[in-house]
């Protein structure tokens, strides 16, 4: 099972590279303007000079590639490498295909917004499924983890974000002295960074309930037995007439939210406050909404994160 798991991971990270290659080919190079990150830097080069961002790509982040396999993750630095190598062949390999009919252009009158909006919508879509591949795509995710080994007060995001800052300013001497290119490097950040948190956080994320009751046992036997879920039971005093009652806690998926609220409905001089939790961390077991335990289908490699 460990050795499918692993060979799924690469895959899914193989598929995304090639994504990634296409979303560069159809929406970055044609629009003229840098994406975040060291290939934003490759992208300019390439703009400038000629010197393909797939060769650029390869050049940059092996060495750094190789100090993160050796200072931080082997893990890590191989299969964020894997991803490199892949995206750096696929862009070589797309040169020579045909996709004229598919690009979009803002040179022909079309908004000049939809091209790195799109990109970044893409690349946070990839970006998401590297992390749950506990991978990542090279260059400045290299850097901000070496930064963050020797100096870990210094934040990895705030990192990332003054690494892409730079990017974005350097683009406007690139590309004619415009302003719109560094608009462009903004948006396309903006939107990956977005799209990419959202769509980690909605695995991740559910609804914490506290019940007030004088029937624990009866709601807790509903809640495992149609949701699936447990609760935790906490002794309470009302504070306005100082009667003893009841406190339940319990944790359920989103989309069980409003069959828990028909449960608390049920019972006289019951009433809960739902909230709802970004994330739910733990060494216990993820059970999904048929009450099983969820399949993990991805490696997660040595575990380490940055």
């Amino acid at each position: 099972m460990n050795a499918l798991k692993k060979v799924l991971t690469y895959l899914v990270i193989v598929v995304t590279a090639c994504v990634g290659a296409l979303n560069y080919k159809l929406f970055v190079f044609p629009n003229q303007f840098a994406p975040a990150g060291l290939n934003g830097i490759c992208t300019m080069i390439q703009y400038l000079g000629g010197i393909r961002v797939g060769y650029l790509s390869l050049l940059i982040n092996i060495p750094l590639a190789t100090l993160v396999f050796f200072k931080v993750s082997r893990s890590l630095a191989v299969r964020a490498m894997a991803y490199v190598a892949v995206f750096s062949v696929a862009l070589l390999t797309l040169d020579h295909v045909d996709l004229q009919g598919f690009i979009y252009e803002t040179e022909n009158g079309t908004s000049i917004i939809m091209g790195p909006l799109v990109a970044g919508i893409l690349n946070g879509a990839c970006y998401s499924i590297l992390i749950k591949a506990s991978a990542y795509s090279g260059g400045m995710d290299f850097v901000a983890s070496l930064i963050h080994k020797y100096r870990p007060d210094v934040s990895f995001f705030w990192t990332i974000f003054v690494l892409n800052v730079f990017v974005a300013l350097i683009s406007y001497f690139v590309y004619g002295y415009k302003i719109e290119p560094v608009l462009m490097c903004i948006l396309y950040s903006f939107t990956t960074s977005t799209v990419s948190d959202k769509l980690n956080k909605s695995g991740r994320s559910a609804v914490r309930c506290e019940i007030i009751t004088d029937y624990p046992q009866e709601i807790s036997r509903e809640i495992i037995s149609s949701l699936h879920h447990s609760a935790t039971l906490v002794p309470g005093k009302g504070m306005y007439q100082g009667r003893e009652t009841n406190i339940l806690i319990c944790i359920v998926n989103k989309t069980q939210a409003a069959a828990l609220s028909a449960i608390v409905r049920k019972y006289p001089h019951t009433f809960a406050v739902m909230s709802q939790v970004s994330e739910v961390m733990g060494n216990f077991t993820h059970i999904d909404n048929r009450g099983k335990p969820e399949r993990r289908l991805l490696d997660e490699g040595d575990g380490a994160k940055i």
